[in-house]
C-alpha cells in the first residue's frame, strides 16, 4: 500500500478547503460585474440600448470600381476578388459617411455608448454593416462566420474590438458553419428566432443552438424564401410585446406561433419604403427608422404607442443594409 505523504495530505486539504465553485452561473449579473467588469450582452431586441459596434465607412469602398459594370444583374462587381455593389452608381463615401454620423448622433441622443471597429478589414466593402458579425447573448457575445468572400475577413476586427473592451466571446463559429446576426432575433428572453437562408446554414443553426441551449433559450428556424438572405427585412421586435413585420415573407406557422405567444404585429403597407421593417429598437416602444415611413403605418405605430424617430439613410440603404444592419448591440437592459 502507498502511503500518502504529508506534503500530498496537505495538499488535498488545501483543495478540500478551497473546492471549485460552478455556481453563480457565468452570466449572472453579478458574476459578470466581478470577473468581467460589467453585465454584457442581451437577451432581448428592445430593452435600452446602452453599448453599440459599428463602424464608419472608408477607404475599405474604395476597392469599387465603376468600370468593372455587370448589366445583366444591375450591380459592379469583381468576381475574382469577391467584392460587388448594387446599383447603378459606384458608393458615394461622403454622402454615405454624413448619414452614418447621422445616426451615431441620434444614438448618442438616445443614450446609448458608440464603440467602434478597431480596424477595418482591407476591401471588405460591407464592414459598415456591424449587425452580422456578433450576436449579443446574455453574458457575452457570438462571433459569426460571413458567408460570401465579400464579407469573410470581418471576424477579425470585430474579434480583437470586442477583446480590447473586455466583452466574453462565448463562441466563435467555426468548422462548416455560416452564421449573419441579421438573421436572428430576440422574441423574449427564453426565445429566440433564427433565419436559414444563403447567408445562415444548418451547421451555424447548430452551434448557435448549443450557446442558446445552455442558457434555456428556445431557437426557433424559420426557412426563408428564395435568395432572401436575413430575417430582419421581414421581423424585428419594437416593443417587449410588439414586432413590426411584413407578412408575405413569413411562414404561416411563425405568424401562428406569434400569436400563440401573444406577440402584437404590425403589418408594414405597400406604400412603405422598401428596409422600412429594418429599424432599430433604442428602448421599448421607441424606434430609429429610415425616411418613407407610410401615413398608415405611422398610424398602427401611433395606437400602440410606439414613438419614431427618422434618421436619412438612403445613401447608406444602397450598400445593401440599413439601419438595423449598422448597429451591432452589445449591451442592452433587460425587459
Amino acid at each position: 500500500m502507498t502511503m500518502m505523504t504529508e506534503g500530498e495530505y496537505r495538499y488535498n486539504m488545501l483543495i478540500k478547503e478551497f473546492p471549485s465553485a460552478p455556481t453563480p452561473a457565468f452570466e449572472t449579473p453579478a458574476e459578470q460585474a466581478r470577473v468581467w467588469g460589467r453585465h454584457w450582452g442581451c437577451s432581448n431586441d428592445v430593452g435600452a440600448l446602452r453599448l453599440v459596434l459599428m463602424h464608419r465607412p472608408g477607404d475599405e469602398l474604395k476597392v469599387i470600381d465603376e468600370r468593372k459594370r455587370l448589366p445583366e444583374i444591375g450591380a459592379f462587381g469583381d468576381k475574382e476578388h469577391g467584392w460587388y455593389w448594387r446599383g447603378d452608381t459606384i458608393p458615394d463615401i461622403p454622402s454615405m459617411q454624413a448619414q452614418h454620423d447621422g445616426l451615431v448622433q441620434a444614438l448618442r441622443e438616445e443614450g446609448t455608448e458608440i464603440v467602434f471597429l478597431d480596424r477595418c478589414a482591407p476591401e471588405r466593402t460591407k464592414a459598415c454593416y456591424t449587425r452580422d458579425s456578433v450576436i449579443a447573448v446574455d453574458g457575452g457575445a457570438i462571433v459569426t462566420r460571413l458567408g460570401p468572400p465579400i464579407r469573410r475577413g470581418e471576424e477579425a476586427p470585430v474579434t480583437e474590438t470586442l477583446a480590447r473592451i473586455g466583452m466574453p466571446i462565448l463562441r466563435t463559429i467555426h468548422g462548416t458553419g455560416i452564421l449573419e446576426g441579421g438573421s436572428f432575433a430576440w422574441i423574449n428572453p427564453r426565445t429566440a428566432v433564427v433565419g436559414v437562408s444563403s447567408r445562415v446554414n444548418e451547421e451555424g443553426v447548430r452551434q448557435l443552438a448549443e450557446v442558446l441551449r445552455v442558457m434555456g433559450v428556445e431557437l426557433l428556424v424559420v426557412q426563408l424564401t428564395g435568395y432572401r438572405l436575413h430575417i430582419d427585412g421581414m421581423f424585428v421586435m419594437i416593443d417587449g410585446d410588439t414586432a413590426l413585420i411584413n407578412p408575405t415573407l413569413l411562414p404561416f406557422w411563425f405568424l401562428e406561433k406569434l400569436k400563440e405567444m401573444n406577440v402584437r404585429t404590425i403589418e408594414v403597407c405597400h406604400e412603405d419604403a422598401a428596409g422600412i421593417v429594418n429599424c432599430l429598437a433604442v428602448r421599448p416602444g421607441r424606434l430609429l427608422m429610415p425616411e418613407g415611413v407610410s401615413d398608415r403605418t405611422r398610424e398602427k405605430l401611433d395606437r400602440c404607442q410606439i414613438s419614431i424617430r427618422v434618421v436619412p439613410y438612403d445613401r447608406m440603404s444602397l450598400g445593401g443594409g440599413g439601419i438595423h444592419c449598422s448597429t451591432g448591440p452589445l449591451i442592452r437592459d433587460p425587459v
